[in-house]
């Protein structure tokens, strides 16, 4: 039997073959135009691979993917130990991050990370050996994602409590910490505080997986730079840029990193909208290119601006991680 057959067509085409049984031909004549018409009645066809593989392909999507990688975790207060190897992958289609966490101390805890576009939020679940349940949820917030919840104890003895957790894109890898409260929110405890740093297995670090975890990496770290820009946020952006950095812009004028951090302690710009779009990050061994188009408005001393402009980043990675070392803007482009 031909398996693509719907099986109710099949059966109307057999009982045609009984017509040397003795049926009335009247029967025969009505069965065979029954068994002509089912040919038209057919299963939808299966959709096709690219159909499921873009419909998580918006950018809203992958926020989270500077999470993605083969990462060594170590505590922030003691780097030179390891806490745990972790592994985050696209799974379904690139819709879903599945973590792998293997702790030192014999912790094994999976993770299911999923942007639920309906209700423009991001929801993890995550599970142990222990028999941990904890559920949360929370949106990215200027280049951080923020996930919140509340953690059921599993022996049901402890008091319930509200955990939050915080991943950003830094310089090295991700950093990851968290806080927690037993009083409904009003005051917060430290949780943890971990880094993650790339795993080494002997590969160069232009490997496939190399760059796809150094694209991922640069992607955030430039989306939090980005932000910190907007928010005149001096500390984040003295993290990321480069000692020796030079921003060139269209006109040829040159700022140097004291002179970005100086513009954004004095508040002298005030940004409405610093957004960019059409990124694309480039990376060849320990160099990597952030391409973009950005739209910034505002105002510069109380004098109103808004403009675009394309501009290039360019990342170089150190013995303490990626920094910004080199930027260039075009001119303003034409309305």
């Amino acid at each position: 039997m031909n398996p693509q057959l719907p099986k109710f067509k099949m059966i109307g085409l057999e009982i045609v073959e009984l017509r040397t049984t003795g049926l009335k031909p009247a029967l025969v004549f009505a069965i065979v135009l029954l068994a002509a018409w089912l040919p038209s009645v057919a299963y939808p066809p299966a959709p096709a691979d690219s159909a499921r593989a873009s419909s998580c392909g918006a950018a809203e999507y992958h926020g989270f993917d500077f999470w993605v990688g083969d990462w060594n975790i170590f505590d922030v207060d003691n780097p030179e130990t390891l806490v745990a190897r972790t592994r985050v992958d696209h799974i379904l289609d690139g819709c879903v991050l599945l973590e792998d966490y293997q702790g030192t101390d014999g912790l094994h805890g999976e993770s299911f990370t999923v942007y639920d576009a309906r209700r423009q939020a991001w929801h993890q679940t995550w599970v142990t050996n222990r028999g941990v349940l904890l559920v949360i949820e929370g949106k990215m917030q200027s280049g951080e994602m923020i996930l919140g919840g509340i953690s059921h104890p599993s022996d049901g003895k402890d008091k319930e409590k509200y955990v939050r957790g915080v991943w950003k894109p830094v310089t090295g890898g991700v950093r990851q910490t968290a806080v927690t409260s037993t009083d409904g929110g009003k005051t917060w405890n430290p949780w943890f505080d971990l880094m993650f740093r790339p795993a080494t297995s002997g590969t160069s670090t232009t490997s496939t997986n190399a760059s796809s975890n150094d694209k991922a990496i640069i992607t955030g770290l430039d989306t939090q730079y980005q932000a910190a820009v907007k928010n005149n946020d001096a500390t984040t952006m003295d993290q990321i840029l480069a000692d020796d950095f030079v921003l060139v812009t269209g006109s040829g004028r040159t700022f140097s990193k004291t002179d970005l951090l100086d513009e954004a302690r004095n508040r002298r710009i005030a940004y409405e909208y610093q957004e960019d779009s059409e990124q694309t990050v480039r990376v060849w061994g320990d160099t990597a290119v952030v391409t973009a188009k950005l739209w910034e408005r505002g105002t510069e001393n109380g004098k109103p601006f808004d403009y675009t402009v394309w501009f290039s980043d360019t990342y170089v990675r150190t013995s303490t991680g990626w920094r910004y070392e080199f930027g260039q803007s075009s001119l303003p482009l034409p309305k």
